[in-house]
Parts: structure tokens; sequence; C-alpha cells
């Protein structure tokens, strides 16, 4: 028995060892260009919309891709600012951007990630923090758009990266949609037998949200499969004033927008108005 509970004790070391070392591919999950839906000029034909291909540099010189949605013929939108989860890339947001283009209106700037989709180079914490803020620069600097016509939007592990940049930018407003308090305490809940020292990735919103004071809009679903409802609402718990949440009934951690329908985009439609109005 002895020898049995060694070998098992050994087992689970080495388990433990394995997920430690290999953590970032347990969270970060990218797919590459050319595997995605690539065709712009098809994806947003009919629609009054056009997709612009854009690439600039993050601060340590990695080349990224991203995708601004824009009206044909112009107008006063504002700009979402969108950072999407940690699986597939920006061309598996298309069509939820063009319908939040369309039913808003806004316009759409779909950033890109470090090593998904058309971007070089390989994903990770910091790397993230640092494509959002070249995006953030892209927008400000390079097109003059004013941060009090952007709000940042962050859906999964996306909603990391956006409380992130919110807390060091001043945008008009910040959604944080199906997403957690921090990585350690997601680890927690798939993984308990792994210590909580040991995941050397933070992604710790809990942290952060108490210095993004813009108004903030959290969406979450009990039926979330992936990442609990309680972890959404501890964050919005510790968010500071103006704040709000609105849940969706039934909505596994993939169906928001198509669970959450016509009510889920009223209610994108009336914090995006009320933080970035038009100009009368």
């Amino acid at each position: 028995m002895f020898h049995v509970a060694l070998l098992a004790g050994g087992a689970f070391a080495a388990l433990v060892v394995l997920m430690v070392v290999f953590e970032e591919s347990l969270i970060f999950f990218p797919t590459r260009y050319p595997d995605g839906v690539w065709d712009v000029a098809a994806a947003a034909r009919g629609t009054g919309y056009v997709i612009d291909d854009c690439a600039y540099d993050s601060e340590d010189g990695v080349r990224l891709h991203s995708w601004w949605v824009r009206r044909l013929d112009g107008g006063d939108d504002p700009v979402v600012l969108f950072f999407h989860g940690n699986a597939g890339n920006l061309s598996h947001r298309a069509d939820l951007a063009l319908e939040l283009a369309g039913r808003v209106p806004t316009q759409v700037f779909l950033a890109g990630y470090r090593g998904y989709g058309r971007s070089e180079g390989t994903p990770s914490e910091e790397g993230l923090y640092r494509d959002a803020r070249a995006a953030w620069r892209f927008l400000t600097e390079a097109h003059g758009v004013p941060p009090a016509r952007i709000v940042v939007f962050g859906e999964s592990l996306g909603g990391a990266v956006a409380v992130n940049l919110a807390a060091e930018t001043r945008p008009a407003g910040l959604i944080v949609e199906s997403s957690f308090t921090s990585i350690p305490d997601m680890a927690a809940h798939h993984y308990p037998f792994v210590p909580k020292a040991l995941v050397r990735t933070k992604m710790d919103s809990r942290s952060r949200i108490g210095k993004v004071g813009c108004p903030k809009l959290f969406v979450h679903s009990r039926a979330d499969e992936i990442v609990p409802y309680d972890l959404g609402r501890a964050l919005y718990d510790v968010a500071p004033p103006p704040k709000q949440f609105y849940e969706i009934e039934g909505a596994g951690h993939n169906e928001t927008w198509l669970k959450g329908g016509d009510a889920y985009l009223a209610v994108l439609r009336d914090f995006v108005t009320r933080c970035a109005p038009r100009a009368q």
C-alpha cells in the first residue's frame, strides 16, 4: 500500500508539474490564418458596412492584424473596441461585429492578438496587454478617435484584457461579458488540485477594476459552463460605480448573443448610447 500511495503521489505531482509547465497552452487556444472566415467583402456584402484590414505594431515590435467595421456612408458612430476570448481568432467574430454595428449602431474595431489569425508572435498575458494598448493607440493617435467616443468591450478572457486597458486609459465605457475575477480563480474552479500560488498567469481583473472610473456594464449567464456566474458577479460586486449588471437566461458560454437576442442588443445599445452620445 505504501508503494501504491507513493506511485499515486508521484503521478499527481507530475501532473501538477506538467500543468504548470504548459500553463499557457491551457489558457490560450489561438487559430492561425488561413483557418477562419477571411472573405471580408462577402461577410459585409449587403450590410451597409465595410470591414477594413488594419495593420500596426505593438510596443515590442509584434505586427498585429485587426478589422475595423464601419458604415459605408460614414457617420458619427462611436467605436466599440472589442477583445475576443481565448479561442479562435477575430474572423470568428465577424457576424457579431456586423450585428453590433448595425443594431447599436456603432463602429466595431476587432482587435487582433499576437499568435491569433494573421498577427505575429505568441500569446501571453503581458503580450495581450501590449496588443490592447497598440489597438488603443491605433485608434486614438493614428486615427484621432477621441477616447470619449470609444467603448471597450471584452468577452471571456478578453474581459480581463479590456479591464486592464480601461484601468490604464479613459474610455467612454467598459463592457465585460462572461468574464472572471482572475485566472487563479478560474484554475481553482477547473483544476482545484493545482495550488493557486503555482499559477503564473494572473489576469487579475479583481485588483484592477477599482481603477476603472467610466460607466461599466457586466453581462453573464447562470448557465455559463466555462466561466462560473459567481466569478462574473464577484467582479461586478467589487467594481466601483457607475455600473450595471445584466443577466441573460439560459445562455452557455458561447451563446450570449444568440440567446440574448433583441433584449441583449437593446441593453448594449442603451449603454453605448449613454456612454458616447452622438453630437446634436
